[in-house]
């Protein structure tokens, strides 16, 4: 009975995403003018948005399979066909990114579509923060940081022109004698890398960071080896701080919805 339940408690899932999607297409369809994408606005149209018959002619496709995406249809929708939808509607960020969602595959060209830079006043959030917090990236520089957290780390980042957390935790001496338990946070550590990282280890910026840890900490390369993946997830952290003695921090890592590649990582002191 609940096995029953279940499948078909997914099936209208599946079938209420189906029709958003058919919905959405339809309006962006409908909103946009053909002489914005090169095309005739013609005399007889019954509306000032497009055909069907030239969305499809634009992402070349067909016109029925365009027209069961519209309809709700029980099909798959392939990543390069919603790329040509995105591109051929001139979806914005947003838009783009709920198109992917809701068809359920993942977007090729998203990497590509992310800004360079931290947005505006990115930077003056984090430093406005009490407690340690500090910005990375996909490979785990240090993008944005403020004051508690260099004060906890004893002036890294500021220490490196191009501060990465994997490098100061593998290569610095200085973070065995400031990461209480070092061994095991670090062989943790390589297990989180490993699992944030995912399908993105073949990219050159990353590749080169691996390759550097590999051939630079037998300890990274020993846990690198054995292929162990877990989540980044909170947690006590500990650290031997030169001048304060010991402290105790919880660990809260959130994902920045403006930057899906980086995370802000915030350190709040635990009470006693």
């Amino acid at each position: 009975m609940g096995r029953t339940e279940s499948l078909s408690s997914s099936d209208h899932a599946a079938s209420t995403r189906r029709k958003a999607l058919g919905d959405f297409l339809r309006s962006v369809r409908e909103r946009t003018r053909p002489e914005a994408l090169g095309l005739p606005a013609g005399s007889r149209r019954r509306t000032p948005g497009l055909r069907r018959e030239e969305v499809a002619q634009l992402c070349d496709i067909s016109v029925t399979w365009y027209t069961w995406m519209e309809q709700g249809r029980e099909i798959a929708i392939s990543p390069t066909v919603c790329a040509r939808l995105a591109n051929e509607l001139r979806l914005g960020r947003a838009e783009r990114q709920y198109l992917f969602e809701l068809a359920e595959c993942a977007d090729p060209e998203h990497d590509e579509l992310l800004p360079t830079q931290l947005p505006d006043g990115l930077e003056d959030c984090v430093r406005s923060i009490a407690a340690p917090a500090y910005i990375l990236d996909r490979c785990w520089n240090v993008l944005a940081r403020n004051e508690a957290l260099l004060r906890l780390f004893d002036g890294w980042p500021d220490r490196n022109p191009a501060p990465n957390l994997l490098h100061y935790i593998f290569l610095d001496p200085a973070a065995r004698s400031l990461v209480v338990d070092w061994e095991q946070r670090a062989t943790r550590v390589v297990s989180e890398f490993r699992g944030d990282v995912g399908a993105h280890v073949d990219e050159p910026e990353l590749h080169a960071l691996l390759q550097s840890l590999l051939s630079t900490s037998p300890v990274f390369a020993q846990w690198w080896g054995r292929q162990t993946v877990v989540e980044r997830e909170g947690g006590l952290r500990s650290f031997a701080h030169p001048q304060d003695g010991v402290l105790h921090f919880r660990q809260y890592t959130f994902r920045l919805a403006i930057r899906p590649d980086c995370k802000l990582v915030m350190l709040i002191p635990k009470a006693d």
